[in-house]
């Protein structure tokens, strides 16, 4: 079973003004020049090669970060390369204000924990989020703890099919497991 408790250093994905980046599309998460690379473990290695003030990320991501980001984070194309570079990075959880709608179901499909939190940008304008903080998450409950702030807000709780999904390990695995009953 997978874990569905979380903890580590958050990456608020902001602009050089500090404000949270919107509409961060998939070209931008992962550059279509590297499409070619099929092994989900070399893809690590160009997340966010493509966002301006984010090429370094893949060199100080460590395994078990968790992203925060803006309104309509994925947009754009279908490429399930910009879910499995962070995959491959060990990114345990992403939260975005919202989610493009083609991202938001590659993530879940391939089971990639993401939370939306309405407010985001406000939260993190208010200071109550910064790239370093550590963050617990309970997954199913949608609770985020801010360790470092001693603060705790309701992000929108995933729906009983992704939960199921994520538990699974992905779409395959729990469809293989839905036809076995």
């Amino acid at each position: 079973m997978s874990d569905v408790k979380f903890k580590g250093k958050v990456w608020v994905i902001v602009d050089k003004n500090g404000k949270l980046i919107e509409d961060i599309d998939t070209d931008q998460i992962y550059h279509n020049a590297y499409l070619h690379i099929t092994d989900i473990n070399e893809m690590g290695k160009y997340a966010f090669g493509n966002l301006e003030g984010w090429h370094d990320f893949p060199q100080k991501a460590q395994p078990g970060d968790i992203i925060f980001a803006g309104r309509n984070f994925g947009a754009g194309s279908s490429r399930q390369h910009a879910v499995d570079c962070f995959k491959a990075l060990g990114i345990s959880l992403i939260a975005a204000e919202s989610f493009g709608a083609i991202y938001k179901r590659n993530a879940i499909n391939s089971g990639m924990p993401i939370l939306e939190i309405p407010g985001l940008s406000k939260l993190v304008e208010e200071g109550k989020f910064a790239t370093g903080d550590e963050v617990e998450i309970d997954f199913i409950e949608g609770k985020i703890k801010n360790l470092t702030k001693g603060i705790e807000i309701q992000a929108k709780k995933p729906s009983k099919v992704q939960i199921d999904i994520y538990l699974a390990g992905d779409i395959f695995k729990y469809g293989r497991a839905i036809a076995k009953n």
